[in-house]
């Protein structure tokens, strides 16, 4: 008997909601390490993102401090729970919504 996968379900449903694009700077103040921070994002969230520019630094314990901006193509309700997630984290973070002008 197959049964129906009910992650498959959700994902129709997300496909559907309006993407935008977004740059999103993280400062890292030595909570969470850099790699997790990515993993995380990837894997936990789905989303998948471009580092623009990273300045990170480690300390000897192989915490990670310093800026990255990333790029982002997300529904409205996935950056929402990216947010609070950073937010939950105590990682400062700032979003401008990416516009591109097309030329005709």
């Amino acid at each position: 008997m197959i049964t129906p996968n009910p992650n498959l379900q959700v994902l129709q449903n997300k496909i559907s909601l309006p993407k935008k694009e977004f740059i999103v700077e993280i400062e890292l103040n030595g909570k969470m390490k850099f790699e997790h921070l990515m993993n995380t994002i990837y894997n936990k969230f789905g989303i998948c993102h471009r580092v623009l520019s990273a300045n990170v630094e480690y300390d000897a314990k192989g915490n990670s401090f310093g800026t990255v901006q990333l790029y982002i193509n997300v529904n409205s309700e996935d950056y929402e729970q990216l947010e609070f997630y950073l937010n939950n984290n105590k990682l400062l973070n700032t979003t401008v919504e990416y516009v591109c002008r097309k030329y005709s």
